[in-house]
Parts: C-alpha cells; structure tokens; sequence
C-alpha cells in the first residue's frame, strides 16, 4: 500500500489581525473541535510525562458521551513518559501521524512510524520515548475495560496500517472501507479504533443512528458531514464527537480521499443500572 499522510496539529497562534469566528460546535448530540481551536494555550501536561503536552479531543462526561477520552499527544525529541497511564483499568489505542515513538512493554520495545498502532491491554507495564530529534505526534484513545467472567483479556499487538488491506463495504465499488485492525468479532474486544476511507463521491448513504459513541479525527481530506439535524463541513485536523444514538452520514468531498480515524464502543451488553 501508499505510504499516507495525516494531519497533525502543531499549535501556534493566530496573528491579533484575524478574526476570532470559527466552526467549533458543542451540541447535546455532538461536538466539532476543528483544527483552529488547537494552538498552544488549549493544551494540558500530566503527571509523569517530560517533554510532553497534550490536546485533550475527548473526555467522559456525563449526559453526553461516557466512555472514553482521546488525546493528541506531542513528545518533543528526549521526551516521554515512564509511567504513562495512572489507571491500571485502562486499555489504550496508539495511532502515529508523525514522526517516531518507541513504546516498551513488559521490557520488550517496539517503534511506531507515521501509521503505526499500538493496542496496549490494562495493567501493562509500558514506557514511551521520543528518541529522535523531531517531535512525534500521536493519537492516545483510553477507556476503562469492561471485563466480562469467561472472557480473556486481549493481548498487545503493534502494527501499520500500511501492511492492512482495508476492506470495501459492499455495494460500494470500493468507494468506502475501512482499515480494521481488530476482527470485529473478537468479543475480547470492547472497542474498535479503525480508519474509514472514502473516495471523492463517496456517500454513507443512510443515517447511521446506533448505541456506539464516536470519536472521529479527520487524517486527510474535507468532506460534509450529517450531525444530527446539521449539516458540518470538515476537513482534515477536524475532531467529531459524539454521544450515542446521534444521526450520521457522510458526502466525501475530494479532490482526494476523505479518511478518518473512529473510535467507537463494542461488543458488550447493556448496562441497565448506572
């Protein structure tokens, strides 16, 4: 497969000249953080990190969407973090969009280039590092695992996309995929993390309204996407967000190709008590 390009923010900020109006939405339905809103007084630093800020995309809230947090992380060269994760419950998705990282895990290493992937279980013992002498920058997607008694715990893998066929929706002449790094049916999973690919003209034709929660980070291209009753344009650096049963759907927009990185939850029954 091509080698991809992926949006990453850099921060900054806007000159005093430009006006301040934008395209950020926060709905009871959904949310839009675009790729303006990320500049450098947005970002957090946590415990245990050197080197390191963070735009924080998601976080549970409760009322809207619950059970996950998303950030962008931003290690610069000698950078990182030896005690990365402060919840032993907590699983993680790694996704690279630039430049390099290298994770430990349970004493064994493992580098991530611009589309590498990184599934990491709870309880892990892992590192991550910035060995080189350009900032990496990163998607980091945690949720609290739900155990399940007779259910194994699934194990770490590392992987790029690049070595991942995506697989064509059907009736789609290939112009909608997705790039699916977890069989779908592995209950041991209890959330997705794929990239969904459309070509110029591709459609979600129907509005998908369904009990998963989405978080969505525009890699490339623009697109114009249905959010509940709104119609939003998007294009590459944009964040979605949103809370279950809200209405979806998708015009890709082109000249290329229109992807996304989506999270969503799975493969567990419902809670009837909170």
């Amino acid at each position: 497969m091509t080698d991809r390009k992926y949006y990453a923010p850099h921060g900054g900020l806007p000159s005093q000249s430009e006006i301040m109006t934008g395209r950020a939405v926060f709905a009871n339905a959904y949310a839009v953080i675009p790729k303006g809103v990320m500049r450098d007084i947005v970002t957090s630093f946590l415990p245990f990190w050197e080197n390191t800020r963070m735009w924080v995309l998601a976080r549970p809230l409760s009322g809207f969407a619950e059970t996950f947090s998303q950030y962008i992380v931003e290690i610069s060269p000698g950078g990182g973090s030896v005690k990365p994760e402060t919840d032993e419950g907590a699983e993680a998705v790694l996704f690279v969009m630039e430049g390099e990282v290298v994770v430990t895990l349970a004493g064994q290493e493992h580098v991530l280039k611009a589309g590498g992937y990184g599934f990491i279980p709870p309880s892990s013992d892992w590192q991550v590092w910035n060995r080189n002498d350009e900032p990496v920058r990163f998607h980091w997607v945690r949720k609290a695992y739900e155990f399940v008694d007779g259910i194994a715990v699934p194990e770490a893998f590392f992987i790029n996309e690049n070595d991942i066929a995506p697989i064509a929706m059907p009736d789609t002449d290939g112009k909608w995929a997705t790039t699916r790094f977890v069989d779908p049916q592995d209950v041991r999973h209890d959330m997705h993390v794929n990239i969904v690919t459309f070509k110029p003209g591709g459609v979600i034709p129907f509005e998908e309204t369904h009990v998963m929660e989405h978080g969505l980070y525009v890699l490339e291209g623009k697109a114009v996407y249905k959010l509940n009753q709104d119609w939003v344009e998007v294009e590459a650096g944009d964040f979605m967000w949103l809370r279950a049963f809200c209405p979806q759907a998708c015009y890709a927009g082109g000249p290329g190709d229109f992807r996304y990185l989506l999270y969503k939850n799975v493969n567990r029954q419902m809670a009837l008590t909170l």
